[in-house]
Order: C-alpha cells, then sequence, then structure tokens
C-alpha cells in the first residue's frame, strides 16, 4: 500500500473527521494526556494515529518536557500541527544516554518509514571488497550484506560496476583467485583466468601456497593505502629480473604496475590529506531535497551516489541532512571522517552516537578551509546537478503523464499506473507480474509477482493467465473498499497484449464490481517491432501514435519494464524447479541431512531405493528418520 502523501491536507483532514464520527479522542488532549505520564529521562517517543501507524518518531533528552511543548499552544508549523491533530496515542522507550536515543531513533524511523518524518529511500545495501580468510587459499569477490564472513573488508563502493571493475584489475595486478571454493577444490589444470594472467592458479599448485600468501599480503597492502610501498617493492624486483635477463618475469611485474596505475587513474579526485572520509552534500530546491554522498578510502575516491530523501517540504536542508546521516549510518560502518556541506544542530551528538557505533573516535566537522573544503565543494556541485536532473526529469514526466491522461480519457493526469505482462516456457512455470509507476518514475517496493496457481490451467494459456492474475490482485481491492490496509486502486491498467488480454481483464474487472478502472492494451507491432505498437480500448478503434511521439516511449518503458520483471521471476522459478530434489519433500530433512544423504548414496534416485539399514548407516540419520524417509519413497 503506498505511503500518504505528508503535504496532503486534505487526506489528513478525512483522517481526522473519520476518527472525529468514531468518536475517538484526537489531538492535542490526547498529548497532554500522555504527557502527565511521559517519562522525565532521555528516550525515544512516537506519535500514533487511529488506526495504528505510526505519523512520526523523535528522540528527546527529557521525554516529559519533549511531550509537554507538543500539548501547548504554542507556534508549531503547518506540518506539526498536522501531526499533533492526527496523533491518538502515543509510546515511549527509555535509553541510558541521548546518544543512545538517536541511535534508536534512526532505527526505528527506517524500520517503520514514519510520514512525517525525514526516511532515507535505500532498498540497496553498498557492496565492499572481501578477501576471504576462511580458506587456506584466500579468495577475492564482491560482498554485500552482514560482514560475517571471516576476511578483510574494503569499502563501501557506490555501485557493483565499481567493485567489478576493481576486483578485475587487482586480479591482474595481484594474480588472486575469484572462484569458490568448490570450483578451487575441483580443478585439475588451470582454467583460464590462468591463461589470461588473472590468477596464479594455486588450485593446480602452480605457484606455491606461501608465494600466493605474498601476493595476499601486497593486495591487502595496497587496499590499505600502502600504495607507494607496493609500487616500490614490484619495481624493485622488475628490476632485478631485467638485470638477470630474466625478461619474461620482468614484463609480469611490469603488467601488474600498469594495473595498479589503472587503478589509481580511475578514481578522479584523490585527495593528499584525507585518507578515509565520507562527503555529505545537500542541495534543496523546489521542495526536494538531494543528498550527494562520496565515498573516500585509503586515500581513493571509491565513487559516490545521489539521495532524495522523503521530507517535508517545510523542512530546513540542515535538518534534513541531520536525520538523513543518522539513519544513513544505521546498517554501515562509519569512517573516521564525515564532512558536511552544512552546519547541523546536533553535531556533536551525532558525532558520539557514531564514536558509540564503531567502538573508535569519529569525527564530524563541516570544513571551513583547505583540502577538505574543496572535497565539500565538489560533492555540492554534484547535488545541484543532480537535483536539476531530477527536477527536470520530473517536469517532463508530468507533461507526459498528462497527456496519458488525453490519450485515455482520464479526468486527471494519472497518480498510478499498473502493467501487468506474462512469462513462461511452453507453458511450465508460468508466472504473472505487476509493475507500478507514479509520475516520479517507478514505485519498485510495490512490484508483485504471481506463481499460477490454477490446477485447470492449460499449459501456454495466456488469456487464463491473465485472468487469473487480475482476479487475485483486484479481488484484494474488492475487499479493500472495506478494509483500510488494501492496495490503492490504479488510474489507469495498461496489459502487454491484444484484445483477447483486454477482454479477459474487463471479464474480471465487471465481475467483482470494479467498472470505473480504466484498463487498455499495447499490443506488439508487426513482425515485433518496437515503435509500431497498438493501443486497444475498450468500443473504441485502436490507436496507433507516431514514433517519435513521447507518449509512446513512456508507454514503452512501462511495457518493457514489466517485461523484465516478469522474466526475471520466471527464471528464478524454473532455476528453484531445475535444482529442486524430491529429498526436499521429505519431513525433517535440512540441507544437512540432505548434504548427508546424497554424499552417501550419490543421487536422491539412490536414496528412494534405499533400505531402512542403509539408511541409518549415513551419519546424522536416525532410526526414525530412516523409517520416515522409506515411508515417504514407498507410500
Amino acid at each position: 500500500m503506498p505511503l500518504e502523501n505528508p503535504d496532503s491536507a486534505p487526506s489528513s483532514i478525512t483522517s481526522r473527521l473519520r476518527n472525529a464520527l468514531r468518536g475517538q479522542e484526537i489531538g492535542a488532549p490526547v498529548i497532554a494526556r500522555y504527557a502527565k505520564t511521559a517519562p522525565a529521562g532521555p528516550g525515544v517517543y512516537r506519535m500514533i494515529d487511529a488506526s495504528g501507524e505510526v505519523l512520526y518518531v523523535g528522540k528527546a533528552r527529557h521525554l516529559k518536557k519533549r511531550v509537554q511543548s507538543y500539548a501547548r499552544s504554542v507556534a508549531h508549523n503547518t506540518r506539526i500541527l498536522r501531526m499533533i491533530a492526527d496523533t491518538a496515542s502515543m509510546e515511549f522507550v527509555t535509553t541510558a544516554t541521548e546518544i543512545e536515543a538517536l541511535l534508536l531513533e534512526a532505527n526505528l524511523i527506517k524500520r517503520l518509514k514514519p510520514r512525517f518524518n525525514v526516511v532515507l529511500r535505500d532498498d540497496k545495501s553498498f557492496p565492499f571488497i572481501l578477501i576471504a580468510r576462511d580458506h587456506p587459499v584466500p579468495q577475492i569477490l564482491k560482498h554485500r550484506g552482514a560482514q560475517s564472513r571471516k576476511g578483510d573488508y574494503f569499502g563501501p563502493f557506490a555501485s557493483a560496476g565499481a567493485v567489478s571493475r576493481t576486483i578485475n584489475t587487482l586480479q591482474r595486478a595481484f594474480l588472486l583467485r575469484s572462484c569458490s571454493d568448490a570450483y578451487y577444490e575441483s580443478r585439475v589444470r588451470p582454467c583460464l583466468l590462468f591463461q589470461i594472467k588473472r590468477c596464479s592458479a594455486p588450485c593446480t599448485g602452480e605457484i606455491p601456497v606461501e608465494d600466493y600468501g605474498a601476493l595476499v599480503n601486497e593486495a591487502l597492502g595496497f587496499l590499505r593505502g600502502e600504495s607507494d610501498e607496493v609500487k616500490r617493492r614490484l619495481h624493485g624486483l622488475m628490476d632485478e629480473a631485467s638485470l638477470k635477463q630474466d625478461y619474461e618475469r620482468a614484463a609480469s611485474f611490469r603488467d601488474r604496475l600498469t594495473a595498479l596505475s589503472h587503478i589509481q587513474s580511475r578514481q578522479g579526485i584523490n585527495p593528499q590529506t584525507v585518507k578515509e572520509a565520507d562527503v555529505f552534500a545537500a542541495n534543496q530546491e523546489a521542495g526536494q531535497t538531494c543528498i550527494q554522498v562520496f565515498f573516500f578510502r585509503t586515500g581513493y575516491n571509491w565513487g559516490n551516489r545521489a539521495y532524495f530523501p522523503r521530507a517535508d517540504k517545510s523542512l530546513s536542508v540542515e535538518e534534513v541532512l541531520e536525520s538523513f546521516i543518522a539513519q544513513f549510518y544505521d546498517d554501515k560502518p562509519p569512517p573516521k571522517l564525515v564532512l558536511l556541506s552544512h552546519e547541523i544542530k546536533d553535531r556533536d551528538l551525532l558525532a558520539d552516537a557514531l564514536s558509540l557505533k564503531a567502538g573508535r573516535k569519529i569525527e564530524v566537522s563541516r570544513p571551513a578551509r583547505g583540502e577538505r573544503r574543496d572535497l565539500v565543494e565538489h560533492a555540492l556541485v554534484n547535488a545541484r546537478e543532480a537535483l536539476a536532473r531530477r527536477l527536470a526529469d520530473a517536469s517532463s514526466q508530468a507533461a507526459i503523464f498528462a497527456r496519458l491522461a488525453e490519450l485515455f480519457d482520464l479526468d486527471e493526469a494519472p497518480d498510478r499506473v499498473e502493467v501487468y505482462d506474462n512469462s513462461h516456457i511452453s507453458g511450465s512455470n508460468p508466472v504473472g507480474a505487476m509493475i507500478v509507476a507514479s509520475p516520479e518514475g517507478f514505485i519498485k517496493a510495490q512490484y508483485r509477482k504471481f506463481n499460477m496457481k490454477s490446477e485447470e490451467l492449460a499449459p501456454g494459456d495466456d488469456y487464463a493467465m491473465m485472468r487469473e492474475m487480475l482476479t487475485r490482485r483486484f479481488g484484494k481491492l474488492a475487499k479493500a473498499k472495506s478494509e483500510p490496509n488494501g492496495w490503492a486502486a490504479p488510474d489507469l491498467v495498461l496489459i502487454d497484449g491484444g484484445p483477447g488480454q483486454l477482454s479477459a481483464a474487463y471479464e474480471v474487472l465487471e465481475g467483482l464490481g470494479l467498472t470505473d478502472i480504466k484498463v487498455a492494451a499495447v499490443a506488439k507491432g508487426p513482425d515485433r517491432n518496437a515503435g509500431r505498437e497498438r493501443i486497444y480500448l475498450k468500443d473504441s478503434e485502436p490507436l496507433l501514435l507516431d514514433q517519435r511521439d513521447p507518449v509512446l516511449y513512456c508507454i514503452q518503458r512501462l511495457r518493457d519494464e514489466a517485461h523484465r520483471f516478469a522474466i526475471g521471476a520466471h527464471r528464478a522459478r524454473r532455476k528453484k524447479a531445475i535444482t529442486a530434489s524430491p529429498l526436499d519433500e521429505v519431513p525433517g530433512i535440512g540441507p544437512a541431512r540432505k548434504r548427508a544423504l546424497l554424499k552417501h548414496f550419490g543421487s536422491a534416485k539412490a536414496v528412494s531405493r534405499a533400505g531402512i539399514a542403509d539408511l541409518e548407516d549415513v551419519g546424522g540419520i536416525s532410526a526414525q528418520m530412516a523409517k520416515t524417509i522409506y515411508d515417504h519413497f514407498h507410500g
């Protein structure tokens, strides 16, 4: 369900009217009652509306005084007045210090996404380079998520592409293996990476384990910022090999030095005095805020990323930046230095909180001069440019959606467009997909996939697949008329297909009593050529738009995104089906027992034929479990 727009006054008023009709007390009197029993120390408070949705999460050094300030008739801005007016209850969590309150507040905001808070919208974790240490021969690889695997982590990098390029170059420079442990153990001769001089092939003994360990240490030194020392050593080895007229070995050192120079040349601005820092620069315009983050590690620029946090238009750029940074480091390790483009109110408190989280001193500062100030200015220029591009895109996208309203005879520009497609191979593993778009772009958090469940579905029956998918989606919408947490109704539905799919869609909607939703089908052109699509509407001739029409391009993008998502869901289901084993269906068989059985018998088929005595010979299989397995396969 999409979040309610915090800038939408009418929706807030509607909520208050509904609560008033129910006779439920809301607003300042409720807050005044909670203020009497609020804790006196530091902590976090939550303001909650009548439906149980968290409106706002805040921290305070003195909870009682903060809550009392909301209950008093003082000069609050419009945003806070709306928040107070919708509050039906409050919850409190006390903490030992204000620092702990700040960390807890950031965690709750990221998890609950209250509509009156600044919310960091980030659906991806940052990639790191990992040199894994859980094997005698360490492996270099890209890593996302929790850093639970034993090894050395380097990052964060702004994108997966930057990590992949750096790993490829590090392989050329240090000849480290990137293959999985299982692949490594199975090798009997060197693979292609050895032939193209991107791996030293320790798997087949082409290099002794001790010498490979030296290469790993060189790579670690380079990633820790000791690049000059590593390069001096390689220069010395190259000169030594040349003097001995071992030109082939000298050329290998030359190639490794070239690879290291290639890494350094790709980093863009590389500071001389800043070894490890994150730079945050914020720019605010037209009610939107862009925060540009640059990552510097070991003296190199590891890339940057632009964020557009959801925030009320009344918040200043400093307030947005302060809340953003606290949430940003909720699940990421902070660097030694954090540089800011604006002065924030609780800078010292933020530094103390990050230091507590990291277990070492973290400096947070807004530089006024020198190289640090230059880094912030560079990030600020990027923030301005990124926000200008976003505003320009939003303006043009809004104009295109207004044209969509004209094309499909809608009362106003659609705020929510749903696009449906399905994917299968000769009817196998059929999957339906729904994507959602708005004038601001794709809303990926609301994408849905539908694994076809009907036992009566004929293989390859696209019409039946479309009927099942739409019935499941709009059946929920029909029920949501009396349920407050249902999905929002779309203003426009696009179907990938022709008149048959359009007829199936209207059949479903009319059967559910949803006759006010506009539906159109987009059919591929002759020979499946893009640009010659026909658009089918109910009770009218098909439309054929000009190939250069921006509206056609928008429809193509929507259709292609649905197609991409449907194919991805189908491939995932097909891969799961391919790798499925009859053992997965046996009660009590988990990954460990499954591995033990397959290792002992060689295949699932052999397990199914085994007797109870043979099954009991497998480690981890008790007599009772052996009987369970035997009974499963023998009825």
